[in-house]
């Protein structure tokens, strides 16, 4: 398998004040209290709605392999857009793939995406839309809220849109290589599947294709710094609490596999802090 394509180590990070007057995305416009861009809802309260928004519209995202829908739901007060996606394919045995490269036993499927969710949750790092399972139609699949108002990370380095705070967003991204290299995100595609609002605040969407059983780490090389605070709450993730929440969209040994990788974060981080010193750890 390819390693992550995230494809971020070349931006600017040591651009200086001149690059971040370059233009930036701007919130759109709204005559309403609801956020104008981001999320427009979190936690409880957006799980909520994803569970019993009428669904009033449908339509092609138009990018993806897995076909994912955007849906406009209303719950009679707010009408609010989420991604759909009803993809559940296992491929047992060796699957050769277009681009190179090959996968034992694959598997591209919707629940993953609520797993991604559900660890987001417990670990408490804010990368990844609310998520829920719903059934619509007569056909279960996973339902996210849409972010509104953002750019891709492929967008935003071909337009050459520098961030005004590079220390905030070097904490960002490097939690987003994190979560990419705990999940084993296998996507190739992953440098569209991070989303960057006009605030520059960053999330995470499409794990399909993640939670392989593997127990080493996609791209060691993309781990080369680390938020402590997020080093924390990695080493404290409980299997029971994991079990729990992730139980339902995950197997015993994806859940293996997760640990397992979760111990080698944070051992190649404990490794390079000794080897290279402070200057690894995010401020």
């Amino acid at each position: 398998m390819k390693s992550v394509a995230f494809a971020l180590s070349s931006i600017a990070f040591c651009a200086g004040p001149a690059a971040a007057q370059q233009a930036q995305p701007q919130p759109a416009a709204s005559s309403s209290a609801a956020v104008a861009y981001g999320l427009p809802l979190r936690g409880h309260e957006a799980e909520e709605f994803l569970r019993v928004g009428q669904v009033i519209k449908k339509k092609s995202i138009g990018t993806g392999i897995t076909n994912p829908q955007q849906l406009t739901l209303t719950d009679g007060t707010r009408t609010l857009k989420a991604a759909w996606k009803t993809i559940d394919k296992t491929k047992f045995g060796v699957t050769q793939f277009d681009r190179g490269g090959f996968e034992v036993n694959f598997r591209d499927t919707y629940k993953f995406e609520i797993a991604a969710y559900e660890l987001d949750k417990l670990l408490g790092y804010e990368l990844v839309p609310p998520t829920i399972e719903r059934q619509i139609d007569g056909e279960k699949g996973s339902i996210q809220l849409w972010v509104e108002g953002v750019m891709t990370e492929w967008d935003r380095k071909a337009k050459k849109v520098s961030p005004p705070d590079f220390e905030a967003w070097n904490r960002q991204i490097y939690l987003v290589r994190l979560f990419h290299q705990l999940t084993y995100d296998t996507d190739y595609n992953n440098i569209r599947n991070v989303l960057v609002d006009p605030s520059f605040k960053v999330y995470a969407i499409d794990f399909s294709r993640a939670f392989r059983t593997h127990d080493k780490l996609l791209s060691e090389k993309d781990l080369a710094r680390f938020s402590r605070s997020a080093l924390e709450r990695l080493r404290s993730l409980d299997r029971a609490a994991v079990v729990e929440h992730l139980g339902p969209w995950l197997t015993t040994l994806e859940i293996d596999g997760l640990f397992k990788r979760r111990d080698r974060i944070l051992a190649l981080a404990e490794r390079r802090g000794s080897q290279e010193g402070e200057r690894i750890f995010l401020p």
